[in-house]
């Protein structure tokens, strides 16, 4: 007789206004038996899905510290009640978010071959910030996230310090907290001995969150100036050698003027 699974949907969210959600992930949630995740994004779930029940919901420890406990109670779930059950990240569950947690607590449990798992994407938070200030991102970038609670400090400042000298576009996550901020100069002060001092750098914070949303764009130099506005919520993009500002954005181009002639002879028409 064939074994019935429960299953686990690990979603990304998006930055969390329903219009950049997936229509993947809105069906996920649609059909989940149990919605588990941190109590931010289940509110924003319940915004953008106001007639999905309110006892789907299962809010497990009301900070960003439960993220095992939400893992573990979510695979408990799925094993239990032979549903399907979602879990939810904003941007994309894969990237810092909640499905590498899952795949370690369905390995560790030893439990994978009673679970099926959909990892269902969403659009990531470098995707959402660049896309508010221009296209930091056209050419290649490297992610790195500056919280040090997993990950131990002179890891970070190694790979910024590769990135920045392999002369990636850098996007930090995670740039500063409360009581974490030193980092952020610390690998700041690295990027300095390789980018000139205008090297553009764009600030974005609860994009496309309403009221929430904000954007600056900048420079190297001029960057000390605006730490105060930087926390958890927010993306630091620092350009590439090749990043320029365009009147209110920034671009890294990929390269095409040294292929193509980009700019239109006189009565060429050939655009036409």
């Amino acid at each position: 007789m064939e074994k019935f699974y429960g299953k686990i949907n690990i979603i990304g969210i998006g930055p969390g206004a329903l219009e950049t959600m997936s229509g993947q992930s809105i069906a996920a949630l649609t059909r989940s038996h149990t919605i588990v995740g941190y109590k931010r994004y289940l509110d924003l779930v319940r915004k953008n899905l106001p007639e999905l029940p309110q006892e789907r919901f299962c809010d497990r420890g009301s900070n960003m510290m439960a993220e095992v406990e939400r893992a573990k109670e979510c695979v408990f779930l799925a094993r239990t009640t032979k549903q399907e059950v979602a879990i939810v990240s904003s941007g994309d569950a894969g990237v810092y978010g909640m499905a590498s947690l899952i795949f370690e607590v369905l390995r560790e449990t030893k439990v994978q071959a009673e679970v099926a798992v959909e990892v269902i994407p969403g659009i990531t938070a470098a995707n959402s910030a660049a896309s508010l200030v221009g296209a930091p991102l056209g050419h290649d970038y490297a992610n790195i996230s500056l919280s040090d609670l997993l990950t131990p400090k002179e890891v970070i400042l190694k790979r910024v310090e590769m990135a920045t000298a392999a002369d990636f576009v850098l996007v930090f996550y995670n740039p500063a907290s409360k009581k974490r901020r030193s980092l952020l100069v610390e690998a700041i002060a690295i990027i300095k001995k390789y980018r000139e001092m205008e090297t553009p750098v764009a600030i974005v914070s609860n994009a496309y969150r309403e009221s929430e949303e904000s954007s600056l764009l900048t420079d190297l130099k001029q960057l000390a100036e605006h730490y105060h506005l930087i926390d958890m919520q927010t993306l630091v993009i620092v350009g590439a050698s090749t990043t320029y500002r365009f009147e209110q954005f920034m671009v890294t181009p990929r390269g095409y003027h040294k292929k193509y002639e980009l700019h239109e002879e006189e009565g060429d028409g050939s655009h036409l």
